[in-house]
């Protein structure tokens, strides 16, 4: 006998938890117009900086079944990153904490897939698609829809009890699942003190961050050289920017994981700021090949660590 679609909701929250995500939620795949709109607005005035990917395939992030025809539900997931050594290295390294260990893109792809394969030793055969940070999809919405937290100033996501240092992934499946309830409103409240913390004054405390002026996307998307009023900036900084994330009050008590391919590399451990000045780009892809690194990869970072590090 099939399992009725609550019963495949509540299989696919527990499968979730097995493979080390710490909330799991269902959205209905329908359009997501407010959201389109806010990003056009964005966009517009030109706050996405040389983020041109995000003015492209608008109708897709609107609507993802124009990604995925046929999709029904979308199981939002959210994984966190944080580590018992993230803090520690990050500040020897200069690098944000979500990038100290394996390629998240990698790894959350992995899990979701084993989860599906587990499902469908119930379920049956179902089609599906996984994405992580990947795609034209609206992933803090689509989490917001499913339950799962709020899109705080700071513009990430919050989850209660957990906080925003999390990854956030989909699957985009053809199951017909009951939708979880969105959460409702924000809990920031008053509060101002990631638009407080930003060097750089990027966040506006709107929920709306100005990539021209945000450390992350200077230090890891953009191709530019840095401009001499970021660089000054820097504050030891080599690749991203974990300021925002560490001001917000719900990330006191943040969730941690024990996903070992999240764990800080062992190369990474042991490296210290200023030797990103001498590490030859052949050392770097070898060392790296794996990491979340290599999307500026060697010049860019060690450029960044000229300025960064300069007295």
């Amino acid at each position: 006998m099939s399992p009725s679609p609550e019963e495949l909701r509540r299989q696919i929250q527990s499968l979730a938890l097995g493979q080390g995500f710490c909330a799991c939620g269902i959205a209905p795949a329908e359009p997501l117009p407010e959201d389109a709109r806010a990003i056009a607005r964005w966009v517009e005035q030109g706050r996405n900086a040389s983020l041109e990917y995000m003015a492209r395939h608008a109708d897709k992030r609107e609507d993802i079944r124009r990604m995925v025809p046929g999709a029904r539900s979308i199981i939002c997931l959210a994984h966190s990153y944080l580590t018992d050594t993230s803090e520690t290295v990050s500040r020897q390294t200069g690098v944000a904490k979500y990038a100290l260990g394996e390629d998240y893109h990698t790894v959350l792809k992995d899990k979701m897939h084993r989860l599906c394969a587990e499902l469908k030793k119930t379920a049956g055969e179902f089609s599906y698609r996984v994405f992580t940070d990947s795609a034209p999809v609206a992933e803090r919405r689509l989490a917001q829809r499913a339950g799962l937290g709020w899109i705080g100033k700071s513009t990430q996501l919050i989850l209660p009890g957990v906080g925003s240092y999390v990854l956030l992934s989909e699957i985009v499946t053809d199951l017909a699942l009951p939708p979880d309830e969105p959460f409702p409103g924000s809990r920031c409240g008053a509060c101002r003190r990631c638009q407080m913390a930003c060097p750089t004054g990027a966040l506006d405390g709107q929920g709306t961050l100005d990539a021209r002026k945000c450390l992350s996307y200077a230090t890891i998307e953009s191709r530019d050289d840095l401009p001499e009023d970021l660089s000054e900036k820097l504050g030891g900084r080599v690749f991203g920017c974990d300021t925002c994330l560490d001001a917000c009050p719900w990330n006191r008590h943040a969730g941690r994981t024990g996903e070992p391919r999240l764990q800080p590399l062992s190369a990474l451990a042991s490296l210290q700021k200023s030797q990103w000045l001498t590490l030859d780009k052949e050392t770097f892809d070898r060392t790296f090949a794996l990491s979340p690194l290599q999307r500026a990869g060697w010049e860019k970072i060690r450029r960044t660590a000229e300025k960064a590090l300069k007295k």
